[in-house]
């Protein structure tokens, strides 16, 4: 959450002078077809038919913060924290009371002295009403306002006065005290106990129990690259948690684990938990960028976050797969409809929340198996709508906050009006008997049990993936010497893999080469690609926890697998290659440089890495995180080809000098691409380990080779970047028209023209005959508008939007609805570009499919673009725009007072 998008590059990704075909062109005299909503906060929701929102409360508009969390008490009333200041309860008036707004109340907690402006309790990324107290997840970095570090509290009303005067700190957690710490918390379904959930900055306190066995690694044979721009790299295995508590706090239990910053959990009627995960944006255009995704999370679960690029493929058995793909975005609260007062449809749903983007998704549910299979339909949507908490009140209507990060913050209410019944029908949760397998074997992973081996065992080879991943941690759970020779008798393929990761993960190094002769003994012919992907992945856990083999293992191994790779599918070709290239098996290096020149590999988009949510269908709905996706999709990098060259960049043997040329070449040609924020970094790391093992008198010519001089010093760049000085500020229009008429003489042309390169300017508006064509022509600008004008338009773009170059918002049959700039139309279909990054990219949307269509009231330049300049920069800047791109310009001449 609270947020997993950061403003990468704030001014640079986001400038909106580059999408800002808005507010330029409204200066140029066209009229504005745009709206004004009775109430804009309302005009902005896409609500499905027959559901009403109500607007309740601005916090921000009073004072009181920006709320991210929320919980009803025992009478009914909502309680609610500002990110960086008090706790506030709120008396909700009831559904259909008109205009009434909320009795707010801010809770003093703890402070005795009348004026005290100290925060006796709040900075809560979580709340929880139960067992007669307020549990508060405080998240926070000790300040003069508030003294209370990091942990869980629990506040309680012990003298009858409706007030909490006890404080009680259950347990202090330790990590980053910020967006990736410790979150929410949840009621568990027989409402005895309490889950917490945690992102991947907090450490993992010494538990009482371990449902996932606490000797986890890393385990990877992917050289491993850390963020080139520091974020995480001191974050290691197993990141986010999600632990079960008493409610004293006395006794913790870790449940699962491997999230990278899971906010939010849920649990359905069944008693199953979900979890809301969210991506590393900075990822984008990499192999192992993972999207936001929702888990299933039965006991002992693991998922696979890592830092840096040693995240694990959905694939790999060791970790469980999501039951659906979200897309980009930064997941903030996740909750289950179950008995709202909402059409049946929605009671088996969860309501997902995503902050960058604006979306409420409904992820419908079914029972599969052992699991669930799920389906996401656009419940809620708006932009801006920055959401970070909601629930099913008392009442059985959706309440949700928007805010975060000091944005602006509101309360809304959903409610059902249509004709459908919202009567809830008693129903017993549907239980399958792979289900109900499941969480039997679950019962072995509470400890030793003298029947769980025989009972677990079996079940290694069940065809359902998550009995099979139950049945292993029931197995681990029991002494190694139970089970330890099963392994090595076994005859069944799958109970010797599965056998065989358990025994790398739990037994001693040296029963190595006899687990190795264990696998070989598995005709990997007669496998299927997933049972053998599984048992590449068990050779590889082998190696890591165990030591790589040496002599005729090593041999022996290499004799295995050599003949199989290339595989026929890129799923093969990863796992292959991991194993392969780290015994520097014969031929290993040509092989894998064949596979790079492959532009579409078979296979490659069936890695359980596609996204339900397409991602151009994101970019409009926020600029200032879209940008990101606009310029991946216009130069999308090639995901398996990369795969292989950082796996290459640990290969010390098997080159020729055409090799080399080769492989060397292609990093100069990836430089070419685009990707998140540590794309090039990320490259440029892979590069220099492969360069560790060119001989020292070729040095210069392979890194040269390489793209070398493409790059800054730190690599995390390309030297042609340009990035203002600053220290920016938060830009108001009169300090800024202050600045730019105080004068303009001695501005540098240069300097202008760069910062208006760097902000992207050109990428969509020409001036002087250069640059793009999906803004307005500014190289009239200076001549026909103010200083004033100019700045207005920059900082508040969403005051005025042309029709000529709004963005539409179109509403769909099936709930969806689709952002996009309508450049043509016929008969039959619309015609939108997306991408303003891509223009010519057009998307056909069939008006048979189209419920609405209207204006976004929301400009797709962002507002405060000018924030990281500091006034000389804004001069040159200004001085830049009004010269039109030349450099003879008046503005330019000593004289010049720039009005």
């Amino acid at each position: 959450m609270l947020f997993t998008y950061k403003p990468a590059k704030l001014l640079l990704i986001v400038s909106a002078i580059a999408l800002a075909g808005t507010s330029w062109v409204n200066m140029r005299g066209v009229p504005s077809e745009t709206a004004k909503a009775d109430n804009p906060k309302l005009d902005k929701l896409k609500l499905l038919p027959g559901f009403k929102a109500e607007h309740l409360y601005s916090p921000s508009d009073n004072k009181q913060g920006s709320w991210v969390s929320m919980a009803f008490d025992d009478k009914g009333r909502m309680i609610t924290s500002d990110q960086y200041g008090f706790l506030y309860r709120l008396e909700i008036p009831p559904v259909g009371s008109g205009a009434q707004q909320p009795k707010i109340e801010k809770l003093k907690v703890g402070i005795v002295q009348p004026g005290d402006t100290t925060v006796g309790i709040g900075y809560a990324q979580g709340l929880l009403y139960a067992f007669n107290s307020l549990y508060v997840m405080v998240n926070n970095r000790v300040n003069k306002n508030f003294n209370k570090p990091t942990g869980l509290y629990r506040l309680q009303d012990k003298d009858g006065d409706d007030q909490f005067e006890t404080i009680t700190l259950l347990k202090e957690l330790k990590g980053q005290e910020g967006e990736h710490g410790p979150h929410s918390m949840k009621l568990s379904p027989d409402g005895k106990s309490i889950y917490v959930v945690a992102g991947n900055h907090t450490d993992v306190p010494q538990m009482d129990a371990y449902r996932l066995p606490s000797n986890w690694k890393e385990d990877n044979l992917f050289p491993q690259i850390k963020d080139p721009r520091g974020h995480a790299n001191d974050r290691m295995a197993p990141g986010g948690w999600i632990a079960n508590i008493d409610p004293e706090g006395k006794h913790w239990e870790l449940m699962g684990a491997g999230f990278r910053n899971a906010f939010d959990i849920a649990f359905n009627e069944a008693g199953d938990i979900f979890a809301y995960d969210s991506d590393m944006e900075w990822d984008f255009g990499l192999p192992w960028y993972r999207p936001t995704r929702i888990c299933h999370v039965p006991s002992g679960a693991e998922f696979g976050w890592r830092t840096g690029n040693g995240k694990w493929l959905p694939a790999s058995p060791d970790n469980l797969p999501p039951i659906l793909n979200i897309g980009q975005g930064s997941p903030t609260n996740l909750l289950y409809v179950g008995n709202a007062r909402f059409p049946e449809r929605y009671r088996q749903s969860l309501l997902a929340f995503d902050w960058s983007f604006g979306i409420i998704y409904a992820v419908h549910l079914k029972p599969k198996g052992a699991s669930y299979e799920a389906e996401r339909e656009e419940f809620i949507s708006g932009s801006p709508l920055p959401l970070t908490d909601g629930m099913i009140g008392p009442d059985g209507a959706l309440y949700f906050l928007t805010g975060g990060r000091r944005l602006e913050s509101d309360l809304y209410r959903i409610t059902y009006t249509g004709t459908e019944s919202v009567t809830p029908v008693a129903k017993a949760p549907v239980i399958t008997k792979e289900h109900q397998l499941r969480t039997q074997l679950e019962e072995f992973h509470k400890g030793p049990n003298p029947a769980a081996v025989a009972t677990a065992w079996p079940n290694l080879s069940h065809p359902d993936r998550f009995v099979r991943y139950a049945a292993r941690i029931a197995v681990e759970h029991q002494p190694v010497a139970q089970w330890q020779d099963r392994v090595f008798t076994e005859t069944d393929p799958q109970r010797i893999t599965q056998g065989g990761i358990a025994l790398a993960r739990q037994g001693d190094a040296a029963q190595k080469s006899k687990l190795i002769s264990s696998l070989l003994k598995i005709n990997y012919d007669q496998l299927s690609e997933s049972q053998q992907f599984d048992l590449c992945r068990a050779f590889e856990l082998t190696f890591l926890r165990m030591g790589m083999p040496e002599g005729a293992d090593r041999d022996k191994v290499v004799a295995y697998l050599n003949p199989h790779y290339p595989a026929k599918t890129a799923l093969m070709n990863r796992g292959l290659s991991r194993v392969l290239i780290s015994l520097e098996a014969p031929g290993v290096v040509n092989k894998t440089l064949a596979l790079m020149d492959i532009k579409d590999e078979p296979g490659s988009k069936n890695l359980g890495l596609e996204t339900s949510t397409a991602s151009s269908d994101l970019i409009l709905r926020n600029p200032q995180y879209g940008l990101d996706i606009a310029s991946m999709l216009a130069k999308v990098p090639p995901l398996q080809q990369t795969f292989y060259a950082v796996m290459l960049s640990r290969e010390d043997a098997g080159w020729t000098p055409e090799l080399r040329n080769k492989y060397f070449s292609w990093f100069a040609n990836a430089f070419k691409f685009q990707g998140g924020r540590s794309y090039v970094g990320f490259i440029d790391r892979a590069r220099k380990l492969a360069l560790a093992h060119v001989p020292k008198d070729q040095f210069d010519r392979y890194d040269k080779m390489s793209g070398a001089e493409l790059l800054s010093k730190s690599g995390n760049d390309f030297v042609s970047d340009f990035s203002p000085k600053g220290p920016g500020r938060r830009w108001e229009l009169d300090k800024a028209v202050a600045v730019v008429d105080s004068g303009l003489a001695g501005r540098d042309f240069e300097t202008g023209k760069k910062i208006y390169s760097a902000i992207l300017c050109s990428r969509c508006h020409s001036m002087g005959g250069t640059g793009g064509d999906i803004g307005p022509d500014l190289t009239q600008l200076g001549t026909r508008f103010s200083n004033k004008d100019i700045l207005e338009a920059i900082i508040n773009p969403d005051k005025a939007i042309s029709d000529q170059y709004v963005s539409s918002i179109f509403t769909l049959k099936n709930g969806q609805s689709v952002l996009g700039r309508l450049v043509n139309e016929d008969k039959a279909n619309y015609s939108i570009s997306q991408n303003p990054f891509a223009p010519d990219d057009l998307r056909k949307v069939a008006k048979k499919d189209v419920v609405s269509k209207k204006n976004s009231t929301v400009s797709i330049m962002l507002p405060g673009l000018i924030n990281s300049l500091n006034p000389n920069e804004l001069k040159d800047l200004i001085a830049y725009l009004k010269s039109g791109g030349n450099q003879g310009n008046d503005v330019y001449k000593a004289s010049s007072k720039g009005k």
